[in-house]
C-alpha cells in the first residue's frame, strides 16, 4: 500500500485514463468541507491566492461562524473565466476535498457523477452521534466509520483517494499541515486549473515564516501520495 494511504483502495484504477473532470466546459467547481480548526479557510485562502498569482478568477463562499472544535465548515470554490456565483449548484461540483471523513457525507451530494473525492481518514465524530452512546450505553450503537464513508461516495463517483493526511503531516514536521497535504494530493490532476507553483508561492505568503518549510513539505508529500493512485485512472500533471 503506497505511504501515507489509509482505507480501501481506490477504485478506478481498471478505468480507461481520461483527462480528468470539467476540462471541457471551462470551470472548475471544489466543495470543500471539514470541521472547526481544521484550517479550511485559510486553505480557500491559499487557492485563492495562487489564482491570483496565475491571473484566474476564483470565487469563493465561506460558512464562518462555526469556527469551534467539531462545528461544520463548508467553503464552495469555483475557478473560470465566466464564474459570476461561489455556490456551487447540488450535483456539479467536479471535486469534493474533505479534511475529516465523515463530513465528506454531508456535502456529498454536491459531487457530480465521477467527479473526484480527496478525503482525510481521520474521523472525528459529532456530538450528534456520540451523545446517543452517552445516553444509553448498553444500546447496540456503531460509530459511522471510514469504510462506509467510502462506499457511500462510490455509488457517487469511482475516484475515491482516502489520505492519511495526519500521518503525513506529522512526517512533515506539522501536525497542522494536514490542509496543505491534501492541497497537494489535488494539485496532482491536470483538471486542477491552478498549477503547484503559484500554490507553492500562496504557501509561503499565507503561512507563518516558521511554518513555511513544514508546509512546502506537506504539499509534496500530499502530491507524491495522490500521483500514486490518481494517475492510474486519470489525467495527472508533472509537479
Amino acid at each position: 500500500m503506497p505511504e501515507g494511504e489509509t482505507g480501501p483502495q481506490a477504485a478506478g484504477s481498471q478505468l480507461p485514463k481520461r483527462p480528468g473532470p470539467s476540462s471541457q466546459k471551462g470551470e472548475f467547481s471544489l466543495m470543500m468541507a471539514g470541521v472547526g480548526g481544521q484550517g479550511l479557510v485559510l486553505l480557500s485562502s491559499i487557492i485563492g491566492s495562487a489564482g491570483a498569482l496565475s491571473n484566474m478568477r476564483v470565487v469563493t463562499g465561506e460558512q464562518h461562524g462555526l469556527s469551534q472544535r467539531s462545528g461544520s465548515i463548508q467553503v464552495h470554490l469555483r475557478i473560470g473565466p465566466g464564474v459570476r456565483s461561489p455556490l456551487i449548484p447540488v450535483g456539479s461540483a467536479d471535486a469534493l476535498l474533505s479534511l475529516e471523513a465523515l463530513e465528506t457525507l454531508r456535502y456529498i451530494e454536491y459531487l457530480r457523477d465521477g467527479g473526484v473525492a480527496i478525503i482525510n481518514s481521520r474521523v472525528m465524530h459529532p456530538v450528534t452521534e456520540t451523545s446517543e452512546l452517552v445516553r444509553d450505553r448498553k444500546a447496540p450503537q456503531k460509530y459511522l466509520g471510514l469504510e462506509e464513508v467510502v462506499r457511500r461516495l462510490e455509488t457517487v463517483t469511482p475516484h475515491v483517494l482516502t489520505l492519511d493526511a495526519l500521518e503525513l503531516a506529522n512526517r512533515a514536521g506539522n501536525p497542522l499541515t494536514e490542509n496543505v497535504v491534501l492541497l497537494g494530493a489535488m494539485c496532482v490532476l491536470e483538471a486542477f486549473p491552478i498549477p503547484p507553483e503559484p500554490l507553492r508561492d500562496a504557501i509561503r505568503r499565507m503561512v507563518p515564516a516558521k511554518a513555511v518549510e513544514a508546509n512546502l513539505r506537506a504539499f509534496e508529500l500530499g502530491a507524491r501520495a495522490a500521483r500514486e493512485r490518481f494517475c492510474r485512472a486519470l489525467a495527472c500533471r508533472a509537479l
